[in-house]
């Protein structure tokens, strides 16, 4: 169970000042992170696609029982609205550097790609996570965007979008299989709603990803869910959210700010206020009181 915030990435990765730089235009982002480092780890709930490519070090993405190292000159595809732990360490022969970027994909830019391509469809396995070794092309191409990232105030409008653009094309060049990933990514297969929405329950989810999750359009995805349990999803889920949270107060050593983020919550103040309006009382005060009845 976790006990410290998800980060939702790229946003507020990108406002995150530590050790990184980015590229910003019209919602398209892509982070640069250059540090020291001999361990750090952390969550991240995807907003959009990720392509991370690590040029020093090791980068280690842990998505449901599954891990995967992306050690130097590696990518890593990771498809959005999922929640990954990582871990990461420096290059112990160069005082632990660690050097890596992240390319954030929206869907738009995945069509945009995928018609430019001129992509056939064709059978494909989706994949949550697909690691990839890069190529000279890809790793000179991460050299090319250096220089941006050391101005980026001065980066031409739409220069972000092309150099996406380029960086997809030039995986295409490198593998076609881990190509037609990309296809994938922008068609999901529709898949039981109870069984996606139990699987994201405590996960930073909006009703949007879920229904992406799903494979079905956010209208589609609100009707049959009502359908199949007689509420709306945002109802339902915030019932399940307070439920396991009432649970985690009265029987776990856990703090009411560690219990908020297991459950889903973002902050601490709207826990505290659906908490109260469901129960009575606030998280804080039915936390001392259980501890004063199990005393």
């Amino acid at each position: 169970m976790r006990t410290a915030k998800v980060v939702k990435a790229p946003r507020e990765l990108a406002a995150a000042p530590i050790s990184r730089s980015q590229l910003k235009l019209n919602g398209l982002t892509v982070i640069e992170s250059c540090t020291y480092t001999e361990g750090l780890t952390g969550e991240l709930f995807l907003e959009h696609h990720l392509l991370l490519f690590v040029l020093k070090g090791n980068y280690t993405v842990r998505h449901g029982s599954q891990s995967y190292v992306v050690r130097e000159n590696e990518m890593v595809l990771l498809q959005k609205a999922i929640v990954v732990e990582y871990e990461k360490h420096g290059e112990p022969g160069a005082d632990y550097l660690l050097d890596y970027m992240m390319f954030f994909l929206h869907d738009e830019l995945i069509r945009e790609f995928v018609k430019l391509a001129d992509l056939k469809s064709r059978p494909a396995e989706a994949v949550p996570v697909s690691v990839k070794a890069a190529s000279d092309r890809l790793i000179g191409y991460a050299a090319s965007l250096k220089p941006l990232f050391r101005e980026p105030e001065r980066v031409d409008n739409g220069l972000v979008k092309i150099k996406l653009l380029e960086l997809l094309f030039d995986v295409a060049a490198s593998d076609e299989r881990f190509l037609f990933q990309f296809a994938q990514l922008k068609r999901k297969g529709k898949r039981n709603i109870a069984e996606v929405v139990e699987e994201n329950l405590f996960n930073p989810v909006t009703l949007s990803d879920l229904a992406y999750l799903s494979g079905m359009g956010l209208s589609t995805f609100k009707r049959e869910f009502s359908d199949m349990y007689n509420t709306s999803p945002l109802q339902w889920i915030r019932g399940r959210r307070l439920d396991k949270a009432r649970e985690l107060l009265l029987h776990s050593p856990m703090s009411v700010t560690d219990v908020c983020f297991a459950t889903g919550f973002e902050n601490a103040a709207h826990f505290s206020k659906a908490f109260k309006e469901r129960y009575g009382v606030s998280p804080s005060w039915f936390k001392q009181r259980s501890r004063q009845l199990h005393a």
